[in-house]
């Protein structure tokens, strides 16, 4: 968060800034809630509820217990939305106060959407109401351009207000279509520059940042809602005129692009817009030398009377392109090939590019969706806002759950396993891949005799049975289904090594398939364009999922193998899934679920990669300190999670229980393949995963496994006191084989001081904990305190550095001296001062065994100093750092 941090705000800005907004009345302050409201819930449920709590407390708004009491009640995010609320209702002095507090706050917590609102607040606020005004009402325009502007809205409307739900692959049922606000849910949209050198394959990728960017509170990415993309950018200090929106397959790009403009005809969204151009790349390809006005009135020819009056007024009009990365025209966007007039033709490429960099129609507005790999290859400098979709919230994932299976039992039931599968529920952020697992589970749930046989445990077994029960559909296909899986399977991995996402009808007659075929459709869409038709999968995975089953089903020892090295050698990892779709399908119970439809797969074929998996191991190791060498390490162990193979990874990986993973981002599907790897053992010498950022949800994923680890370090990694209780399971495990724990320097505070307490207590191995950097000082601590001091306590070094402790704490350190087992304290960074220093010399003459104790930075006198030197002469058994 160093980039975020400027100078430290001291009271006299605070006093400047609470002078700044008494300016306004309290009808004006009422605008700027409404118009922050997202935002300012979500700080609030971001930021430290203590810090703010006692902040608006010291100004007299709220009763800290009472809120406190509240978020235990009904969880962070009704708190945030009840406190916002409840503030603006206690009055003007209320809402001076408040936004006060949160100015004084960024101190502590520069996050970017604090800094954002902050920043907006007092840079645009004498024009500020002005927009917010515009935005909600819109432009006053002339009689004919207002009917011109309904004509086009209703246009609009037709195209954008139902959302079409795919069926189950193979049925009779027909798509079935929803109004969008029944069945649209939010999507994270995170700010940010993180398209170069990816190193993972962009799903695995994004879903890692994605899990990070929920849990980490210092995150630096800013959470962008829609109606966010065109306003103030505090990073640039402007308004920005073009923006780029990008996402991995399936994430909802041009769902998210179709609620835009819905919302924005509804009259909820960007009313300075009086006219929005909403344009496929994909439908644009054909187009050479061209206009743009011709582009426009293409696609919306009853603007035709009234399109030059439109584009008279550019700061009016919002041009949103879909799919950069379906685009065949390249976009060089520091060309200096450019065009001014809207009438001039040129390459479609050249009209893109003039209209954001605002040589084309001055004043405009540009919004572009692409991939995130397509974003890799251009230089984006000229946007000044690049966001990218993150996917859904976990909340939402249940809530799609909901709406998909309708049975709130069965919707129940389905999340809960998939909640519990880690491989499985991290890919679910992803909305297409919500729609393929609820679509397996609910084939697996309809045959309760089947159920636990059928229930997916992988990814490679999740697509396994979506093939299998698509495959029972089409009995009547299943003496011609071998062939044409093959057919469309060798088509399918020819796309993948070649990056090819579409196919012509050429690419069908090449690889002799034919799509006349029922069964084909349930795994391919047909599109029609101007330009002609094309094909493709209905998801990426799914593409290279027969891609990979192919190899199963026409086995060539060769091609595997140059297959297998040719998507290992991909830079941009887009191999992965398809290497681990291979490493799965090794798996014989894997396998046997297709038996009935396509025969036996290839044993030759597993036991080829069984063999690439045994020397793509040994390649490996967990000590190197390059992130690349770590990122390699964990895709192996995720091909070995899928394979299923624990008699593999005891072979591979050998007598080798030392896994250092330390500064390296650990998603939380990386922490489900490490407890895989982690369970081939009966006992771990060291898991160092200091500042892995795993947290919450990666901690779940690897509790199970951790109390065989001996020597543990989970510092740095943001946990809170809500993950105490895993924690506690993991230490009071009947065979927990933990001598050594670090949760240095996270989130931990007073409140959960109890329960570790009581961990402590019943543990019976722990001999080394280190809690420092966290905010324990509180009454509870001294719970903690008390089993620390306990004669039958066996921890040896305690770390305490940097806990807030004040001189109040002083007397009860001395009862540490009743643990005769204490023989390293460290005290340092801490506020002891010379009141408490009496009782620090007492501890240090009394303690039994203790031969190390720091104290440094306490702020202790000159004069205190050096009394403990002269303590050092005399009690040489300790060693007394200061």
């Amino acid at each position: 968060m160093d980039e975020f941090r400027g100078r430290v705000i001291t009271q006299d800005d605070v006093e400047i800034f609470r002078g700044h907004l008494s300016q306004y009345k309290m009808h004006q302050l009422g605008i700027f809630n409404e118009y922050f409201r997202e935002d300012l819930a979500y700080i609030v449920e971001t930021v430290d509820t203590l810090s703010i709590l006692r902040e608006l407390s010291f100004r007299g708004i709220v009763t800290v217990e009472h809120y406190q009491a509240i978020k235990k009640q009904c969880g962070a995010s009704v708190f945030a939305e009840m406190l916002v609320e409840d503030i603006y209702a206690s009055g003007r002095d209320a809402v001076l106060g408040f936004w006060e507090s949160l100015y004084f706050l960024q101190n502590d917590y520069p996050h970017p959407n604090l800094l954002g609102a902050l920043d907006e607040l007092t840079q645009t606020g004498e024009t500020l109401e002005q927009k917010i005004l515009l935005d909600l009402h819109g432009h006053d325009l002339p009689e004919q351009l207002k009917a011109c502007q309904m004509e086009h809205k209703q246009y609009l409307l037709e195209k954008t207000q139902n959302l079409e739900e795919h069926t189950v692959p193979g049925t009779s049922q027909k798509p079935q279509r929803f109004h969008i606000s029944e069945r649209y849910l939010d999507l994270i949209v995170a700010s940010g520059h993180h398209f170069r050198e990816r190193t993972q394959h962009e799903v695995i990728e994004t879903g890692g940042k994605h899990e990070h960017y929920l849990q980490k509170v210092h995150s630096n990415l800013e959470r962008i809602a829609p109606n966010r993309l065109f306003r103030w950018c505090h990073r640039l200090r402007c308004t920005p005129h073009a923006v780029i929106v990008c996402g991995v397959p399936g994430v909802g790009k041009t769902t998210l692009m179709q609620k835009f403009v819905y919302d924005w005809i509804a009259g909820e969204l960007y009313q300075r817009f009086a006219f929005v151009f909403f344009f496929k790349f994909r439908t644009l390809n054909t187009k050479e030398e061209v206009s743009l006005q011709k582009i426009i009135l293409d696609e919306y020819p009853h603007l035709h009377k009234n399109l030059s009056e439109i584009l008279q007024d550019p700061q009016k009009l919002l041009f949103i392109f879909d799919g950069l990365d379906e685009s065949a025209h390249q976009m060089d966007f520091q060309s200096s090939e450019l065009c001014a007039s809207p009438h001039s033709l040129r390459h479609l490429n050249v009209i893109v590019v003039s209209l954001v960099s605002q040589s084309l129609l001055k004043g405009c507005s540009v919004l572009i969706t692409s991939r995130p790999t397509r974003l890799a290859s251009i230089d984006t400098k000229v946007f000044p806002r690049v966001c990218e979709i993150m996917g859904f919230f976990p909340r939402q994932r249940e809530m799609y759950f909901q709406h998909f299976f309708g049975n709130q039992d069965i919707a129940k039931k389905a999340f809960h396993y998939v909640r519990e599968n880690g491989m499985l529920y991290t890919f679910c952020y992803i909305p297409s891949y919500c729609w393929i697992i609820c679509t397996v589970l609910s084939m697996c749930f309809k045959d309760t005799k089947k159920i636990v046989q059928l229930l997916p445990k992988t990814v490679t077994q999740l697509f396994v049975v979506y093939v299998s029960n698509i495959l029972s559909n089409h009995s009547q296909d299943l003496d011609r289904a071998k062939e044409l899986l093959t057919s469309i399977g060798w088509m399918a991995e020819h796309g993948v090594m070649n990056h090819n996402l579409e196919f012509e009808e050429g690419d069908l007659a090449t690889f002799h398939v034919t799509f006349s075929s029922k069964l084909l459709s349930s795994f391919m869409v047909e599109s029609a364009h101007s330009q002609g038709v094309t094909y493709s999968f209905f998801h990426l995975t799914i593409q290279e999922f027969l891609a990979a089953l192919v190899h199963y089903l026409d086995y060539s020892a060769e091609r595997l193998k140059e297959a297998v090295e040719k998507a290992q050698a991909f830079e941009d990892g887009r191999g992965e899934i398809f290497i681990r779709f291979i490493s799965g399908l090794s798996d014989s119970s894997t396998r046997s679920l297709l038996k009935p439809y396509l025969g036996d797969l290839s044993s030759e074929a597993s036991r080829d990669v069984i063999t690439l998996l045994k020397d793509m191991t040994r390649s490996v190791t967990t000590h190197e300190d390059d992130g690349v060498d770590k990122r390699k390490t964990l895709n192996i162990y995720a091909c070995l999670s899928e394979s299923r193979n624990k008699a593999l990874v005891s072979d591979t990986i050998g007598n080798n229980t030392i896994f250092e993973f330390s500064e390296f981002h650990l998603a939380p599907l990386d922490c489900t393949v490490l407890a895989f790897i982690l369970e081939s053992y009966q006992e771990v010498e060291r898991l160092d995963l200091d500042a892995c950022f795993i947290q919450t949800e990666g901690l779940e994923r690897l509790a199970p496994m951790l109390h065989k680890i001996k020597d543990l370090s989970l510092s740095q990694n943001n946990l809170k006191n809500e993950d105490m209780p895993i924690i506690y399971s993991i230490v009071t495990h009947s065979e927990c084989q933990i001598q050594k724990l670090s949760l240095r320097e996270n989130g931990l505070t007073e409140e959960c001081c109890g329960q570790l307490a009581w961990a402590i207590n019943e543990n019976t191995s722990l001999r080394d904990l280190d809690l420092s950097k966290n905010k324990l000082a509180g009454e509870d601590f001294y719970q903690l305190l008390t089993v620390l001091s306990k004669p039958t306590c066996r921890i040896e070094c305690l770390g305490l550095m940097e806990i807030k402790l004040t001189p109040e704490y002083a007397p009860s350190l001395c009862s540490l001296t009743n643990n005769a087992q204490l023989t390293h304290l460290n005290l340092s960074y801490n506020f002891l001062s010379d009141t408490g220093s009496s009782h620090i010399k007492d501890l240090i003459v009394a303690s039994p065994s203790l031969k190390e104790i720091r104290l440094g930075t306490n702020d202790f006198s000159e004069e205190v100093l050096a009394d403990l030197r002269r303590m050092q002469t005399h009690h040489p058994g300790v060693n007394i750092e200061i």
